[in-house]
């Protein structure tokens, strides 16, 4: 428990999580929408059970349709991860149930970013692509705000960089509500561990697997550390521009990853991969933003009552709900791979 909270003090300074805002759709029309995608399987949309009922509870939130998508690719991750684990468990490889409690965690996470842990604000403020979000929406931290108080006025940013600033003090302010959740999860697993009372080889276990959350809080911790500070030097300096990566998932990961113990040869390789994932993320960007469009283009014809226009539209609509889930997937399972492959390297340097 000690760990614990040295972790928790050493990241107090950026630890405000993130408030919830109401969403700017509305329940009838989700349900609406909804009906429009194409077939789903007649046994549900995911292959377990759990994830199945998370995205039917998920239908009747006032989540927007970008949000939903970005759900249902968050849950398809969590099903490929469940769906290895059950084969990793039939074979007897996951005998101290650490990977079991990893996914239990994920979902957790999950269920607490989109709202649906039945606690109040514990939902990430939803993104409207269309309208400008910047005086609408707060970073809930004094020092963030800070820093992007200065950016609006120093008068060394275009408004096409002022935008790409706001997108990487956002993805920071989210990284901080993602490690509370983490954070709020691993505290409980470890009052319940400090509470037994006599130690046995099944507590020892426990204790091991506590040890790696607490590395993977570091990790985290240690991300948010270098992405405060780049968000400072970048906010005093202006945006350098030499700099070989725009969006801040890559950016985060290719800090990372000139810190892990990487060969110049693997380091280079990753360098491209990473300018790969960047495009991937753009793709995936423009997707999220048409299909806000087509949403709210849809729920106008709704009104009007042009049946055959109405039919087009949710065609549209439902073509662009599936492009921005399977680009979603991709974007996740990618960036899952680059952080695993990262960790692996920090680890490396720690032993």
């Amino acid at each position: 428990m000690a760990v614990l909270r040295a972790l928790a003090a050493l990241g107090a300074a950026f630890l405000l999580a993130a408030g919830a805002q109401a969403s700017k759709y509305s329940r009838e029309a989700n349900e609406g929408l909804a009906a429009t995608g194409i077939k789903r399987r007649d046994s549900g949309e995911f292959r377990v059970v759990k994830l199945n009922q998370v995205w039917e509870k998920a239908q009747r939130l006032h989540l927007s349709a970008v949000k939903l998508a970005e759900l249902h690719s968050d849950l398809k991750i969590q099903e490929k991860d469940e769906l290895s684990w059950k084969k990793l468990k039939a074979e007897g490889l996951d005998e101290d149930g650490e990977k079991e409690a990893k996914l239990r965690r994920n979902l957790d996470v999950i269920m607490t970013k989109y709202g649906m842990n039945g606690k109040k604000n514990s939902q990430l403020v939803d993104t409207n692509y269309i309208k400008d979000g910047m005086e609408s929406d707060t970073l809930d931290d004094p020092r963030l705000e800070k820093l992007w108080s200065k950016a609006k006025t120093s008068g060394k940013f275009s408004d096409e960089e002022l935008d790409k600033l706001w997108r990487e003090f956002k993805h920071h302010k989210e990284k901080i509500h993602e490690y509370n959740i983490l954070l709020e999860t691993v505290s409980r697993t470890e009052d319940i561990h400090k509470n037994v009372i006599n130690p046995s080889e099944e507590n020892l276990v426990k204790e091991e697997i506590l040890h790696n959350k607490h590395r993977e809080l570091k990790d985290k911790l240690r991300s948010i550390n270098q992405g405060f500070e780049r968000l400072r030097k970048v906010s005093h300096q202006g945006y350098d521009t030499t700099s070989e990566f725009e969006e801040p998932r890559v950016i985060d990961l290719w800090d990372m990853a000139k810190s892990a113990n990487f060969t110049e040869k693997e380091l280079e390789s990753f360098r491209e991969e990473l300018k790969h994932f960047e495009a991937k993320i753009e793709k995936h960007h423009h997707y999220q933003k048409q299909l806000e469009i087509s949403h709210q283009k849809l729920k106008h014809v709704e009104e009007t009552g042009d049946k055959d226009h109405l039919n087009r539209k949710k065609e549209k609509y439902a073509m662009l709900e599936e492009k921005t889930k399977e680009l979603g997937y991709k974007v996740k399972k990618h960036l899952q791979d680059l952080s695993s492959r990262i960790s692996q390297g920090l680890q490396h340097n720690e032993l």
